[in-house]
């Protein structure tokens, strides 16, 4: 049943009392699909959530919101080595890493404790800690918005870069993505290169790691640098972390040694955004309710019942600043609506 005038707080991490004007769970592909002849349907423009968890409202949306809601976790196919695994788009990500950690099938462990819902994973190409899930990624099935045909999208169909995948450049807004499914290991291949994750390791007093390990060790990072959104609003990394030539990267780091950097195999340098916001005097900066979070800076928070307007302001706010002190341009990573 489409509900009308609907609050959007319980389904936006960060807390923001938006409102909708319609408002329809999809519990299956079937809702969906019968939902394409309603009249609501067709005369609405149309926005797709899940867990809400890279979504910032700075206004009411005038339109249909559509909650995804489809679960269900199956293997499809295992051998000797691999096993994929089918996930409705639905289900909670963390919940999903679970699953596949109790059940020794390697892979998406690094990725632990990252909210939202399986169906923003290949949108956002979410990564953490030296693992994006590009490389596990098997396919997805999707229905269009607009005739509800089915298609199938392979890895090179998502075009896949930082952050980002066709569903957020060429096919954004088109899409209802239904499943995804990931191809894992039987036999661990573990990504530790991340040095935070060693050091975890290490206080753990662990020296041969499982993919239970890594995941407890990336979980304990996360959790003391990053805030809970069920205690104060946020969307996790708010701001990508930029990339740059590499004679700019020099001519940075000789007015600022300590810059913190990485090489990409393009010849490009990723820019840490977060030491590149601490180094501009911003962590802990409130405005209007919102703030750079005292911890981690690449991180805008809820702080005192801020309005969306609020926290798009503060970014505008952090990113000018920026630019003004290193000529370097920030880009959001969470979706203003």
């Amino acid at each position: 049943m489409i509900k009308e005038n609907v609050s959007l707080k319980p389904y936006n991490t960060f807390g923001i009392d938006a409102q909708c004007r319609y408002f329809f769970e999809i519990n299956s592909t079937n809702d969906f699909l019968t939902l394409l002849n309603d009249p609501v349907y067709i005369s609405n423009k149309k926005l797709v959530i899940g867990g809400g968890s890279n979504l910032l409202f700075t206004k009411d949306f005038e339109g249909l919101v559509l909650k995804n809601n489809i679960k269900g976790i199956h293997i499809i196919f295992a051998d000797d080595k691999d096993v994929i695994i089918k996930s409705g788009a639905g289900e909670d990500w963390h919940e999903l890493v679970l699953f596949c950690i109790g059940n020794n099938m390697s892979g998406l462990e690094n990725l632990s404790l990252i909210p939202g819902c399986v169906g923003a994973s290949p949108m956002q190409n979410i990564g953490a800690y030296g693992v994006e899930v590009k490389e596990m990624f098997e396919s997805l099935e999707a229905y269009s918005l607009t005739s509800g045909e089915k298609k199938i999208f392979n890895r090179e169909d998502c075009n896949f870069g930082y952050r980002e995948s066709v569903f957020k450049n060429k096919y954004k807004g088109q899409f209802l993505i239904t499943s995804v499914s990931f191809r894992l290991k039987k036999h661990a291949v573990l990504n530790t290169s991340y040095g935070a994750i060693n050091n975890e390791l290490a206080a753990m007093g662990i020296v041969s790691p499982t993919i239970k390990d890594v995941s407890a060790a990336v979980i304990q990072i996360r959790k003391s640098k990053l805030p809970d959104p069920r205690e104060t609003g946020n969307a996790g990394s708010f701001f990508k972390n930029p990339e740059v030539p590499e004679k700019k990267y020099i001519d940075l780091k000789v007015v600022f040694p300590d810059l913190v950097a990485y090489p990409l195999a393009n010849g490009y340098y990723k820019l840490a955004a977060g030491w590149l916001i601490e180094q501009s005097g911003l962590k802990g900066f409130e405005m209007n309710g919102a703030a750079v979070h005292f911890k981690q800076a690449l991180v805008l928070i809820n702080k005192r019942n801020a309005s969306g307007k609020a926290v798009f302001e503060l970014s505008e706010h952090v990113m000018k600043t920026v630019l003004d002190k290193f000529d370097v341009v920030l880009e959001r990573e969470v979706n203003i609506i």
